[in-house]
Parts: structure tokens; sequence; C-alpha cells
């Protein structure tokens, strides 16, 4: 699909400066750029790559525009024109309706209008799926399952029973959605289940990482807020509650019973304790341990950061050393020993 420069610039409604008939194909980097491509300046620090680009126009702030030679659109926040801009060249299509001979659909689900099935994916009995949704290859959607309109779960993703899932909802492959949370409780030496009889409910515009799993609860459901995006390869426990806009990134753990508020930034690889509250807009930067709650907003870290391996190793050295130290200097301030 080709767009003139002046047709993205009244669809988005942003300010054109120079030749709006230029035909537009793709989006691009900077770098990669070619005819017929659009690109985008984020950074003014990286203003001077513009000289050397190929592209056919850019999406730059006005401040950065001034003696640019390329066709320019004029955004305050080019990363929000980038994402809203790329919706045109998303090369996914659209739901079709169709439902592969191999689909295997139970008789008493509810299929809405517009709906596609891929190849050997399970819809189970009591179903309800809404208008233009796309089921892709593989994927089973369990007993009593309720999903919304214009969703889309790509091949292998596997939604367990009594989910119930909002409109516009985006889930990648391989994602588990409620199954079973981990619950078990000790007895004269053995562990016994704790069945999990609730599920898992999902707001609207969710988006769900490849590998990412969603366990159902025991005592109540795992809620996530609409407008929540996680990556690929999270795991939030049972009776977790997350807030609207919360942002996930990849490889993070969230234990069982915890609320996470809205707009919170959550980066990767954190560890999150059970039964803990975070309040809304909080950040909590990659690698950090939260093990307990997190009351007023902010920018929260834990663990050490990057140095060289030697002074890691003699920083280490005087870390076990540190009580000893405490007591030494506590010594020399007071005369006594504690």
């Amino acid at each position: 699909m080709k767009l003139s420069l002046g047709e993205i610039a009244d669809r988005f409604d942003l300010s054109l400066k120079g030749d709006g008939s230029v035909e537009i194909a793709n989006i691009a980097s900077i770098e990669d750029a070619g005819p017929g491509d659009l690109v985008f300046l984020f950074s003014s620090a990286h203003r001077r790559h513009l000289a050397d680009s190929k592209a056919s126009a850019v999406v730059i702030r006005e401040d950065d525009s001034v003696d640019c030679d390329l066709p320019c659109l004029i955004s305050d926040q080019p990363r929000l024109a980038w994402a809203r801009i790329a919706t045109l060249f998303d090369p996914l299509p659209a739901p079709d309706g169709a439902k592969h001979v191999s689909a295997i659909v139970s008789a008493d689900a509810q299929i809405g209008e517009n709906v596609t099935l891929g190849p050997h994916s399970v819809i189970s009995s009591g179903v309800k799926i809404g208008d233009d949704c796309t089921i892709g290859a593989g994927c089973t959607i369990g007993e009593g399952v309720q999903l919304g309109e214009a969703c889309r779960l790509f091949p292998n993703v596997t939604i367990y029973h009594n989910v119930l899932l909002g409109n516009r909802i985006t889930i990648h492959s391989g994602a588990v959605i409620g199954a079973d949370g981990f619950g078990f409780e000790p007895d004269n030496g053995k562990l016994i289940k704790i069945p999990q009889i609730y599920g898992v409910v999902i707001g609207d515009d969710v988006e769900i990482g490849a590998g990412t799993t969603i366990d159902r609860g025991a005592l109540k459901d795992t809620k996530i807020g609409s407008g929540v995006k996680i990556d690929n390869q999270v795991q939030i426990g049972h009776a977790t509650s997350i807030g609207r806009d919360t942002a996930i990134s990849g490889c993070t753990a969230i234990a069982g019973s915890t609320s996470i508020g809205s707009n919170c930034l959550i980066g990767g690889a954190v560890g999150i304790v059970d039964n803990i509250k975070i309040t809304d807009q909080v950040e909590v930067t990659a690698m950090s341990l939260v093990s307990q709650a997190i009351t007023k907003k902010g920018r929260y870290s834990s663990g050490t950061g990057l140095m060289p391996g030697n002074e890691w190793k003699r920083n280490i050295v005087g870390f076990k050393q540190l009580a000893s130290l405490l007591r030494r200097v506590r010594k020399l301030e007071t005369g006594e020993d504690s």
C-alpha cells in the first residue's frame, strides 16, 4: 500500500513541511531507509544521520526540522506518531471469517460474525467468541471461555476453562492463560494440592507476549486490567491483580496474591514476592527484587550495578566483612563494643 505524505498528515493531524505528494510505501530506520520509506527522528542527537539517509520523508519535532532537506511531518511526540503511523503498514491479515476444515468446534459454542479459525484449533463447550476475532492454528480454548470482539490469538495459545477476556486482546504464541496456580499445603511431609477453582479475568486492549503464563486463582480470580501490556515469558501467579495501563517486561515473575497498581512500569527479570501491594505510577528497574510493599509512586531499584569483574570481587569480599567493619567503626567512635 502506498500513501502520499499529505494523506498521512491528514489522517493523524500532523503538520506538513515540504512536498505532500511524496509517496510512502513503508517505514524504516534512518540508517536502512530507501526511497519510499518514512523515518522517525526520536532524538536530536541523531539528526546528523538524516543527511545521509535515502528516506523520502521524516517525522520530526519542530525544532529539529529547521534546515532539514527531507519533507517533514511535525510531531511533538515522534515515538507516539510512529506507533500510530505503523498501523498503516502492518502486514497482519484481517479476519476473513474462514474456518479451517480441521478446526474442532463444540456444538454449543457461540461464534460471532467474521471469526477466523485456523488449522487444528479447538473451541470447547460453552465458549463464546465475539465478532472479528482470529484464532490461530493449534489454539485451544477451554470450556466456558468468553472472548470479546476483535481479538487475535496467534498459533498455539492455550486458554483454560472459565477465563473471561475483553475486547481487542492480542495473545502471542505459546502463552497459557488460566493454568493452575502454584498452591500446596504440607501434611506430614507430603504436599497436598489446593484446588484452583477460580479463573482469570482480562480487560480490553491487553497484549500478552509469547510464552507468558497467567495462573488462575484458588479463592478469587486473577485480574489483568484494561490496557495492560505484558512482554514475553512473564509469570503471573494466582489471584494477582494488575491495574490499568501497566507494562511488564520479559522474564519477570510475580508471585501470587500480589496487587500492582495502574500506570506502572516493571522492568525485565524483576522478581515480586507474594501478598504485597504496589501503588500506582511505580517504575521498578530491571532485575530488581521487590520484597516489600511500595506505597509511594516513583522509581525503585535493587541489586548491584554493572562493574568490572575484579572490582566486583573486591566489593563482595568487603560486603562479607561489612558487619565486622561496622563494629570496628562503632568501637572507634564510642569506645564500646556492640
